[in-house]
């Protein structure tokens, strides 16, 4: 492992914990932040044992979260969120590389009142609440279909080092919760973790092109780890795929490495994702030193 130097964010007079994409050569370094929050006096409905088994592997999975009645409606909407994006030439709607098949839908959090009222659940929230050890606000939200038989993959990456580097995040207190609105399978595009990598960051190679969201939300070039770095995390973690029926949700860090295969099954996969931001780390000016991306990618409000 290597070590870099705390870089200066020229915008915000920010210490820079997390520089990235300024060098030439990939390196990596530990984590600065806590994992999870244990002390802060928030209760939900995660046990200790749960709490210690994301603090130490940096995910959780929880099946039949929901009951078959709810994941019923929400995959109601989402087949209504999936029909009327077919058509819809807006920023929010992300079309798959090399095709016009819809890839994600941002903002579902903000545009349909049954994501809202999905990203506001008790449970979840109070979840989200005890790991984080503080109050909570929605950074981004999303559908990411993979239909059958031309789902595509996405590739390995950390959320984290894209949201620090494009967003401003400043520090890792941040996580994601995914719910399973198909059934997950080892083969149809599951995502794939690696355990015990969000206590190490990946310092990527190569400058942020302006406005790389518009091409990085359907295929990802910048802010992807470089062979060598992903090998040496998976030989110290291995690979996990957490994989359920609809209504499952998996939570996971900002920071822990993840990606998933194409889809070449005749059975879909499609997921919620909500990422939750601490309130004490609102975004800052991007450490990139660009304008920010739009609100529906990274709520700055």
């Amino acid at each position: 492992m290597s070590n870099t130097n705390t870089a200066l964010n020229r915008n915000d007079n920010q210490i820079d914990l997390y520089p990235s994409r300024i060098h030439d050569k990939p390196t990596i370094t530990s984590r600065k932040d806590p994992v999870v929050y244990p002390d802060a006096g928030f209760t939900g409905p995660l046990s200790k044992e749960q709490l210690d088994f994301f603090e130490r592997n940096g995910y959780l999975f929880l099946d039949s979260f929901f009951s078959e009645e709810e994941t019923a409606g929400l995959k109601e909407e989402l087949n209504k969120v999936w029909q009327e994006s077919a058509d819809r030439r807006v920023p929010e709607v992300i079309r798959e590389p090399g095709g016009d098949e819809v890839r994600s839908v941002f903002a579902v959090h903000r545009d349909n009142e049954i994501f809202r009222e999905l990203s506001r659940n008790s449970r979840i929230v109070g979840a989200v609440q005890q790991i984080l050890g503080s109050e909570a606000y929605i950074h981004q939200s999303r559908i990411n279909f993979k239909p059958g038989f031309t789902g595509k993959e996405f590739y390995w990456h950390s959320d984290f080092e894209t949201w620090h580097v494009e967003d401003g995040m400043p520090r890792m207190r941040a996580l994601s919760c995914s719910v399973a609105l198909e059934d997950n399978y080892a083969y149809n595009g599951a995502l794939m973790v690696v355990p015990g990598s969000h206590k190490h960051y990946i310092s990527c190679v190569g400058r942020t092109p302006d406005e790389n969201y518009k091409s990085s939300l359907r295929k990802q070039i910048y802010g992807v780890p470089d062979n060598d770095s992903l090998k040496w995390l998976v030989e110290q973690g291995g690979i996990e795929m957490p994989t359920g029926k609809a209504g499952s949700i998996l939570l996971f860090d900002c920071n822990i490495m993840h990606g998933s295969n194409s889809n070449i099954t005749p059975y879909p996969r499609s997921n919620v994702f909500m990422v939750y931001n601490s309130v004490e780390n609102k975004l800052v000016a991007p450490y990139s030193g660009q304008k920010p991306r739009p609100d529906y990618i990274a709520t700055r409000d």
